[in-house]
């Protein structure tokens, strides 16, 4: 692993239309949908990295302070974000770790698990490798060329020596529609019991 701590990159460019829109500002809490993945990120000890955002930034962003990377291409699909965020730590010789900002429940915890493992991935229940995910060189410069819908999940399915971290089924909840945002609620409601 480089000396440098891996660069962070929330994709955040996503339309959202099957939640109707701005759901990575929609109120989860107390906090925005986006806000509680940045908080993670915080809580692990790393520093802030970019924020992929589409041309019409949402606001947790534009009040995180963090760097944003503006993806002209992001009606393309997730490929091309995740592109755009490789070619970055590329640039700045550094791993990355990826995150999603519409998965709120993700936990410090969690990140710390992917960082300790070296290149890694989480492990979902159906058994393919996922995000947050923690991308070496090899990867981010498979990562350089997604186009599309693809994400990562594609690239570290073929990766040999992949470490995979398992997850709790709830830290994996995509807030996509409104009753995924109820989801999340009762969740971090019963966590506060």
């Amino acid at each position: 692993m480089p000396d440098k701590p891996p660069l962070v990159a929330v994709l955040a460019a996503g339309a959202g239309r099957r939640f109707g829109g701005r759901k990575l500002d929609a109120d989860l809490a107390g906090k925005s949908v986006g806000q509680w993945v940045l908080d993670a990120v915080a809580a692990t000890g790393l520093p802030p990295g970019v924020i992929v955002v589409p041309g019409q930034t949402p606001q947790f962003a534009v009040a995180s302070g963090w760097e944003m990377l503006t993806n002209d291409r992001a009606a393309e699909g997730m490929g091309t974000s995740l592109a755009l965020a490789a070619k970055a730590a590329l640039a700045q010789g550094r791993h990355l770790l990826v995150l999603l900002a519409d998965m709120p429940l993700v936990t410090p915890e969690h990140l710390r698990a992917l960082l300790a493992a070296g290149e890694a991935a989480t492990a979902y229940p159906d058994g393919h490798a996922g995000v947050p995910a923690l991308l070496g060189r090899t990867l981010l410069t498979q990562a350089t060329q997604l186009d599309g819908n693809s994400g990562a999940g594609p690239l570290m399915s073929l990766q040999t020596g992949l470490t995979c971290v398992a997850a709790p089924p709830d830290l994996l909840l995509d807030v996509d529609r409104p009753d995924d945002l109820a989801r999340a609620i009762t969740h971090l409601h019963r966590a506060k019991l």
